[in-house]
C-alpha cells in the first residue's frame, strides 16, 4: 500500500513535520511494510519554509533582525536545492513574537522582513519565495521598503517612524537609494489572501483586530493606508486601493506589487510544486491531510483543500484530520474527500486537546488506516 501524508501544522500544538512523523509512526505499527511518503506542507503561513527546505534538501540560514516592535529577534530563512531563497515574513515580523499584551497594529513594522531579504541579497540570491502569513503588521510594507533603502519622508524631509500609525505623515517616497539588485530578482509571493488594501474588505478592517487594533485604530489605519495608496499611485501609477492581494500581511502584498518584481501564487500550489506531490500521486492508495481546524476557511485555498484538489486529478481518495471539524463533510465530495476525523473522541477542552495532541493524532491515524485497509 502507498500512503501519502501531507498535513499542515496544527497551530498551537504540532508542526507539520511533527504531524507527519506521528502519522507515519502509527501507520508503521499497523502495517510495517507500508510505502509511506511524508510531505509536511504549508499554504503560505508558518511552516511553509520548513516544508519547502525539507522537500528539496535545502538549508537554513539565521540572521539577527528587527522584530515587529523594533527589538532584535533571531530569524531564519531557507535556501532550496535550486538556490531559491524562502522567507517567511512571520520569522521577523510575525504574531509569534508578540503576546496578547504587546499586540499593536499601530507600531509594528515589517523592517525585519526587509532585513532578511537584504541578508539574502548580500549572499547573492536572486530568486525568492515570500510566505507572508502570520503577520503582526499593518504598515503596508513600509518597514520592508525602508530596510531595502527606500526613504519615506515627512514634511520636514525626515524618515517616518515605524508602524501603520505613522503612514499618515509620509509626504514623499524617495527611491533614489533603493537597492538596485532588486530589479534583477524574482519574487514569488505565496499567500491565499486576496483582500484589497483598503475598505471594509481591506487589511485593516479584516485583520486589524487580531493584531491588536481597536475600532478607532482600525479607522485610522484604513485612512493611513488610503493616504499611502494615493502616494504610491502618484509615484508608480499603480493603484493598490482595490487591488486583490494588496491587503495581504497588513499591506505588505501591496508593497511587493508596487515596488518589487513579483507575482502572486496560491501558497499551497507553490508547496505542491516544490514537494513534487504530483509525481507521487500515481498508484497511491490514500492521501491523509489536515490542519488544526477544518471549517469554512478550509474551502478558500487552505492546505487540505489544495491537497484534495491535486489528488482528485489522479483519483486518489483523501481523508482529512482536524483538531476540530466544523463543516459538513458532504461539502467536500467534489474533491474526492471520503471522510474527515476530529482528534477529539470525547468531551475534551482545547487545553486538553493541545496537551495530548501527539497521542490523539496517532490514535486517529491508526483508526483510519485500520478501517480503510481492513481488507489487507
Amino acid at each position: 500500500m502507498k500512503i501519502i501524508l501531507a498535513p499542515d501544522s496544527f497551530k498551537g500544538s504540532m508542526t507539520a513535520t511533527q504531524v507527519s512523523k506521528y502519522m507515519a509512526d502509527s501507520i508503521t505499527e499497523v502495517y510495517p511494510q507500508a510505502d509511506i511518503h511524508a510531505l509536511p506542507v504549508g499554504d503560505g503561513g508558518e511552516g511553509t519554509m520548513e516544508a519547502l527546505v525539507n522537500a528539496t534538501n535545502g538549508s537554513f540560514h539565521t540572521a539577527s533582525v528587527t522584530g515587529p516592535l523594533g527589538n532584535h529577534v533571531t530569524a531564519q530563512y531557507g535556501v532550496l536545492g535550486d538556490d531559491t531563497c524562502v522567507i517567511e515574513m512571520a520569522e521577523a515580523s510575525g504574531l509569534k513574537h508578540l503576546t496578547n499584551d504587546t499586540l499593536n497594529a499601530m507600531t509594528t513594522t515589517t523592517y525585519g522582513t526587509g532585513e532578511l531579504i537584504y541578508d539574502a541579497l548580500e549572499k547573492g540570491y536572486k530568486k525568492f519565495i515570500l510566505a507572508i502569513g502570520g503577520s503582526a503588521t499593518n504598515d503596508a510594507g513600509a518597514g520592508m521598503l525602508q530596510a531595502l533603502g527606500a526613504k519615506l519622508l515627512d514634511e520636514n524631509g525626515k524618515d517616518i517612524a515605524f508602524g501603520g500609525g505613522a503612514l499618515q505623515h509620509i509626504k514623499q517616497i524617495d527611491l533614489s537609494h533603493f537597492d538596485t539588485r532588486i530589479k534583477h530578482c524574482e519574487f514569488i509571493i505565496a499567500t491565499d489572501v486576496q483582500n484589497p488594501l483598503i475598505g471594509l474588505d481591506g487589511a485593516s478592517h479584516v485583520f486589524g483586530k487580531q493584531k491588536g487594533a481597536t475600532e478607532d485604530n482600525i479607522k485610522q489605519l484604513d485612512d493611513n493606508l488610503t493616504h499611502w495608496a494615493n502616494l504610491v499611485e502618484r509615484s508608480t501609477h499603480m493603484r493598490l486601493h482595490d487591488l486583490p492581494g494588496a491587503g495581504a500581511a497588513g499591506g505588505l502584498g501591496g508593497a511587493f506589487k508596487a515596488f518589487l518584481p513579483s507575482h502572486f501564487e496560491d501558497g499551497i500550489q507553490v508547496v505542491i510544486k516544490h514537494t513534487q506531490l504530483e509525481q507521487l500521486l500515481p498508484n497511491a492508495d490514500l492521501v491523509i491531510t489536515g490542519e488544526g481546524k477544518i471549517d469554512f476557511q478550509t474551502f478558500y485555498g487552505k492546505t487540505p483543500m489544495g491537497i484534495a484538489k491535486c489528488a482528485k486529478q489522479f483519483d486518489v481518495p483523501v481523508i482529512f484530520i482536524g483538531g476540530s471539524i466544523e463543516v459538513d463533510i458532504d461539502q467536500f465530495d467534489e474533491v474526492g474527500v471520503v471522510s474527515a476525523f476530529s482528534l477529539t473522541d470525547g468531551p475534551l477542552s482545547l487545553a486538553e486537546t493541545l496537551a495530548n495532541s501527539e497521542k490523539l493524532i496517532k490514535k486517529t491515524t491508526k483508526n483510519i488506516i485500520r478501517t480503510f485497509f481492513h481488507n489487507h
